[in-house]
């Protein structure tokens, strides 16, 4: 439990949270742009169009947004963690701690869907 009483701890918390979860968008966004590139050579080498075969972009882009998606859960996990030592006087009266969850669980479920919208198209 922390003693300060400060709600700047909790601040401080949530911009953490917040700082991972913009890690995480950028690795996630980073996984689609390699898998899409390598659509892309694939189209620019005119190879012919046939059965969709996992190339190494393709396992390499899932990879990265399947990072992505568990920096996020971890993140969360972290948040909560920290959020429970807190005393009364670190969380403002009325002020819900559980948005910047909801915000990264959301991410991560995009996350999860674009990854098998990759896997199966």
């Amino acid at each position: 439990m922390s003693y300060l009483n400060d709600p700047r701890v909790l601040f401080a918390t949530e911009r953490t949270l917040l700082a991972w979860n913009r890690t995480a968008i950028a690795l996630m966004g980073f996984g689609f742009l390699v898998e899409r590139f390598g659509l892309f050579l694939h189209v620019v080498m005119k190879h012919e169009s046939g059965p969709r075969h996992y190339s190494v972009s393709l396992i390499i882009g899932i990879a990265f947004i399947l990072l992505g998606v568990a920096m996020l859960v971890l993140s969360v996990r972290q948040y909560r963690k920290v959020v429970a030592t807190l005393g009364a006087g670190e969380i403002p009266e009325g002020y819900w701690v559980n948005a910047p969850v909801l915000s990264n669980l959301a991410i991560a479920i995009m996350g999860l869907v674009l990854a098998a919208y990759l896997a199966l198209v």
